[in-house]
């Protein structure tokens, strides 16, 4: 059993700290740089950059399908030994949506089950959709993962999404 830790950027080295992670993936808008906390090897963090979009706007860019990839197979090489901590700027709409990604990735679990307990455990969770789409076709769910999120609509407004934990079991 592996157990997926998500934070905003202001509480990466604490939540590593103290939920003992030893994996970390960052998704962070450029030119921001990823802290990694020195408990985690260097080959242990997965650094991704793109903005929180859906489409490019300003100069800025989404998620693209080879960063999805990247981050699956970054997944699959995590061995739940010790958790993965996953963040973003402020918690909301890219590190829920790769905790929901790899739930989906990772279990045999429903899409809509995962999305349901992802807003039990995050009332102002919004995930990104555009992350999950890509997944979705990398992961041949046929748009279950989409229409999941769908289903859950919208968090509630925040300034930083609340600290969670999820496991994959």
């Amino acid at each position: 059993m592996g157990r997926i830790h998500v934070c905003p950027l202001a509480h990466v080295a604490r939540v590593a700290r103290d939920s003992g992670a030893r994996t970390l993936v960052s998704l962070l808008t450029p030119p921001a740089v990823a802290p990694r906390p020195a408990t985690i090897a260097p080959e242990n963090h997965l650094a991704l950059s793109f903005a929180d979009l859906t489409a490019p706007r300003d100069g800025l860019m989404p998620a693209s399908e080879r960063q999805m990839a990247e981050f699956l197979t970054f997944l699959a090489r995590w061995d739940r030994t010790a958790p993965l901590l996953i963040h973003c700027y402020a918690g909301v709409s890219r590190s829920p949506a790769a905790a929901f990604i790899a739930l989906c990735a990772l279990t045999n679990h429903d899409e809509r089950a995962i999305a349901s307990k992802l807003r039990r455990l995050s009332p102002s969770a919004t995930p990104n959709r555009h992350m999950a789409a890509l997944a979705d076709t990398l992961l041949s769910r046929q748009g279950r993962m989409v229409a999941a999120l769908d289903g859950i609509g919208r968090g509630a407004d925040c300034f930083e999404g609340e600290i969670f934990c999820m496991e994959t079991a």
